[in-house]
């Protein structure tokens, strides 16, 4: 068992430029100290077999009120509110909102839903198409399909979209002031408190009236928490897909040996959305957690009010587990990957994603066969924002 370590600290988070992501230099012990911009100091875990140790152990808190929690950027003077944000909780209080949710994001609820997912992707391409080429993939496919499939599943009007869409951004990027994030969260929460109203009046076939009929007005949940929940998802929902398919796209063109591949063989169309969760990782901040009684992980002491982060991309490029793991390769057998994470946090959401990211990507290389970037890949320009992804993508085809 050792102590931890390293006599250079590095700053954290590394930053996001390019597919590649930056990744620190721990030796083979795979953990260091980093320093944070609240001026916090944090553990950061980055081979694979640790994260899965410190991911599932009831020593750690997910919960940012704790001390000694690792904040990548400063909290507000005024605590922000977490009602409904189960994944910043810890059970039995996220055990309960993860089992509300469940049924819905059950693959077989999902399958029932794979028939708007088509139908939305064809009309997205089929509205890009109509723009005329060069088009923006990310402003006309990445963007609207998720956003699409969400406001269907959460019974959000979907002509809101540039309304949530707007300020989704401004929450989740890293320049955001603190002071615009905190508006930019009471405008999404003010107005999802009006759409709840109006559905406890005239509900829908949709999430959100199946919550407040079915939990709310039971007494099992609060409005602010259906409030909280509902912001969760329809942030989660749009912005982790969309930016993943934007990246997808922009990687299988660069190698279109794989591409190729591909398209001989459609039914690789599972193995190549799992190597591509592999190898962007888009949450690339990593997971952040407290221990809250002193334990060990991978051998290395962890005292009690020690902060940590796992981080996800380095994990998914672990040689012990992904031999090569730089290399894009849509036949390795990529399914150990932790890009939605690991344990009981791990994203409820992925058969959503899986299915939305199956569909997106097949239909996109298949009726557009001559799809091709119209810029140099190297003027591609990603965002720094807490889910990694391309501002814009032009493509012709």
């Amino acid at each position: 068992m050792s102590d931890t370590l390293a006599t250079r600290i590095p700053t954290y988070p590394f930053g996001n430029d390019g597919l590649d992501p930056r990744l620190p230099d721990f030796g083979l012990e795979g953990v260091g100290r980093v320093q944070l911009p609240t001026g916090q100091q944090a553990l950061l875990f980055t081979r694979h077999e640790h994260l899965r140790e410190l991911l599932r152990s009831p020593d750690f808190s997910s919960d940012f009120t704790r001390p000694g929690f690792p904040l990548i950027r400063p909290l507000p003077d005024e605590m922000p509110r977490r009602e409904g944000s189960f994944i910043r909780m810890d059970p039995p209080e996220h055990t309960k909102f993860r089992r509300m949710l469940t049924p819905e994001f059950m693959i077989k609820h999902i399958r029932t839903l794979e028939p708007l997912i088509q139908q939305t992707v064809t009309d997205a391409l089929a509205s890009m198409q109509a723009v005329g080429k060069p088009a923006d993939l990310v402003e006309h496919f990445a963007l609207p399909v998720p956003s699409m499939v969400i406001c269907h599943l959460l019974g959000v009007p979907y002509a809101d979209h540039e309304f949530f869409q707007e300020r989704s951004r401004i929450l989740l990027a890293w320049s955001s002031p603190l002071d615009v994030v905190r508006t930019a969260v009471e405008e999404l929460r003010e107005y999802l408190v009006r759409l709840i109203e109006r559905k406890r009046g005239e509900p829908g076939d949709d999430m959100i009236s199946r919550l407040a009929a079915e939990r709310v007005a039971t007494g099992e949940m609060t409005e602010p928490e259906l409030v909280g929940l509902s912001l969760l998802l329809l942030i989660a929902g749009h912005e982790t897909t969309s930016n993943m398919i934007g990246l997808s796209a922009l990687v299988m063109l660069q190698h279109p040996a794989q591409l190729e591949r591909l398209r001989q063989d459609p039914a690789r169309i599972d193995d190549t959305v799992e190597e591509l969760l592999r190898y962007l990782t888009i949450v690339r901040t990593g997971l952040t957690r407290v221990a809250i009684r002193d334990t060990v992980v991978g051998g290395h002491r962890v005292p009690a009010g020690q902060g940590v982060i796992g981080l996800l991309s380095a994990a998914n490029r672990d040689a012990d587990v992904f031999p090569d793991g730089d290399r894009f390769d849509l036949t390795r057998g990529s399914h150990q990957h932790m890009a939605f994470g690991f344990g009981i946090h791990q994203c409820i959401g992925q058969p959503l994603a899986r299915a939305e990211l199956r569909i997106a990507l097949a239909e996109l290389f298949t009726r557009l066969p001559n799809l091709e970037l119209a810029v140099d890949p190297d003027s591609v320009e990603f965002r720094d924002a807490v889910v990694f992804g391309v501002r814009e993508l032009a493509v012709t085809w």
